[in-house]
């Protein structure tokens, strides 16, 4: 054989080499390609799976929730306790309740308007969130309970939602039309006793301590000028006298010793 059919034969092998390498090479990249396209799909719909399932609040769990904010806040419009009422919140401005008159100066200057992301960041760290408000509250830290909570406030701001029972919060006693043994005829004072006699003719006596005294001006207070005393503690020994507004406070009390 020549020499240079020897070339040319050496030549054709060389390519051939480099031709079995590059299909080679590229059946591994698209191998790796198609491996990484497939892990990329799979992560995405793991990631947009895992926030579906922790976005989506639910409104049944969320009014369970709901029954650990009883003893400062309603879901009944209107009726405000300790914290303003939280009905109609959605879409609201923060510190503009109708009818609630506790704000800070934070909440009402915050500017901020209730929604699923101010929520959120409100139940989570509320002094976080607006610094300055006055509202006693540690916060939730786990996303889904927060969640759930907001879609209970969200379905109750569109009527769809309520508590079982209508459970409002803190249980009113109406004392529009109280009886003879609820009724405060007079209140006296002296030392350090209060004496009350009840429509019954009956005469309680509390240490000035053990007796507060209220006003209740919503619809389940006292009539004007028929404040009547309820029973505040266990063993019998603290009540209030409530009265419809404080300016009969003072003129209804009596400063004797007989």
């Amino acid at each position: 054989m020549s020499a240079k059919n020897t070339s040319h034969e050496s030549a054709r092998n060389v390519m051939g080499s480099v031709a079995s390498t590059a299909v080679l090479f590229d059946g591994a990249v698209r191998r790796a390609c198609g491996l990484i396209f497939r892990f990329a799909s799979a992560c995405v719909i793991l990631m947009a799976a895992s926030e579906v399932g922790i976005a989506a609040g639910d409104a049944e769990r969320g009014a369970k929730l709901f029954r650990n904010c009883l003893a400062c806040h309603s879901a009944e419009a209107g009726q405000h306790l300790t914290g303003p009422s939280l009905a109609n919140i959605w879409g609201r401005k923060a510190g503009t309740a109708k009818g609630f008159m506790r704000y800070s100066d934070a909440l009402k200057n915050a500017g901020v308007v209730w929604n699923e992301q101010t929520l959120d960041k409100w139940l989570k760290d509320s002094r976080d969130f607006i610094p300055g408000n006055e509202m006693s509250f540690p916060g939730i830290k786990e996303q889904q309970p927060r969640q759930d909570l907001i879609a209970f406030l969200k379905a109750v701001s569109e009527g769809k939602k309520s508590l079982a029972g209508g459970m409002t919060g803190i249980v009113k006693i109406n004392l529009r039309n109280p009886n003879p043994q609820g009724e405060v005829k007079s209140l006296r004072h002296c030392g350090d006793t209060y004496f009350i006699t009840t429509v019954d003719g009956r005469t309680h006596k509390f240490w000035e301590f053990n007796l507060r005294l209220k006003t209740d001006s919503s619809d389940y207070g006292p009539a004007p000028g028929r404040p009547v005393v309820v029973g505040t503690g266990m063993q019998g020994d603290r009540s209030a006298v409530v009265f419809a507004s404080p300016n009969e406070i003072s003129s209804f009390i009596r400063q004797e010793c007989q």
